[in-house]
């Protein structure tokens, strides 16, 4: 009898760690702190998404990486950590955005103390390299939103910036799209996860690394060469990361290159050879990623799609 008493205690705090946390949503009159986790943004560029955030009856705090020029990147990692260490801690800030993308996100998430955040947890916002702090707080149980950024904001379609002010908000967040001829059909219901394919690969081993058992798995991507999406795609394959997915949403592969010798398939054709037998619903084309049309996607939120004949619908907890 105690070991029974024993197995369904361990079984219900096993089953309580696995609970996402959802960060409170916002409310007109919050702070939201923009910031920069990786490439500089030394352009006076951000009028249009200080507009938009105030029209949303919002307040706009700058990080002091705005601003900051260190070759590629803004400031030193331990600048870059430090800003958004502050952001984190300060309990005025209930959201923060990050500016851009670009690369070094990774070579600041090891600097960052997560204990008062873990307390008190907010929004964090961004796509691309973002995506090393969507994983590594998806591995911490806490949501994060996959969406646009504040230097894209003035090239941003409305329901990109509509579907992130719903995300904040916490408004009802679906999307229904037309039939693509590369789709599975079925249906599944999970736990979202991923983010930037390459920074999921570079993830592997770490303990950020995404974890695949039994979610839902998005991917987009820009700029890389088609035979380098086949090798990424097939790593995710050999360390298991495929076979245990209820279900896949492909975003937007961008700009993709080959070499003068042609790999021969596009990086939807490489998406689909890597996936075949897996008999679970696929969505292609889904409007995410280095686009115009970047819809926002709460990682860690459940949700459910669906994908027919005639179309496909997302729709989150």
């Amino acid at each position: 009898m105690r070991t029974l008493l024993f197995l369904v205690t361990l079984f219900s705090i096993s089953s309580y760690s696995q609970k996402m946390i959802t960060p409170p949503y916002l409310q007109k009159g919050d702070t939201i702190a923009i910031v920069s986790t990786a490439r500089k943004n030394i352009e006076d560029n951000l009028k249009p998404t200080i507009d938009l955030l105030e029209g949303w009856g919002l307040h706009v705090k700058l990080g002091k990486t705005i601003g900051l020029d260190y070759y590629q990147l803004a400031g030193t990692d331990e600048q870059r950590a430090a800003d958004f260490q502050e952001q984190m801690d300060n309990p005025n800030i209930k959201a923060i955005w990050c500016v851009r993308g670009g690369y070094g996100t990774v070579k600041m998430i090891d600097k960052l103390d997560f204990t008062k955040f873990k307390q008190n947890p907010k929004w964090i916002i961004g796509f691309s390299d973002v995506t090393v702090l969507h994983s590594h707080l998806n591995r911490m149980g806490i949501k994060s939103i996959h969406g646009t950024m504040p230097v894209a904001i003035p090239r941003a379609t409305d329901e990109a910036k509509n579907s992130l002010c719903a995300a904040l908000f916490g408004d009802k967040l679906e999307y229904s799209l037309d039939c693509d001829a590369l789709n599975h059909i079925g249906k599944a219901k999970g736990e979202l996860v991923g983010g930037n394919l390459s920074i999921l690969y570079s993830l592997l081993g770490s303990e950020s690394a995404v974890d695949c058992n039994d979610k839902i798995l998005f991917i987009e991507d820009l700029d890389e060469y088609l035979y380098h999406v086949d090798r990424m795609m097939m790593n995710l394959k050999r360390n298991g990361c495929l076979s245990g997915l209820k279900g896949i949403i492909v975003g937007a592969m961008t700009e993709m290159k080959d070499n003068e010798i042609p790999w021969g398939r596009n990086a939807l054709e490489i998406i689909e050879d890597a996936t075949k037998g897996l008999n679970i619903p696929i969505i292609y084309n889904f409007p995410a990623g280095h686009i115009r049309d970047n819809r926002a996607l709460i990682i860690g939120s459940q949700v459910a799609m669906e994908v027919t004949a005639q179309g496909s619908k997302v729709v989150f907890e």
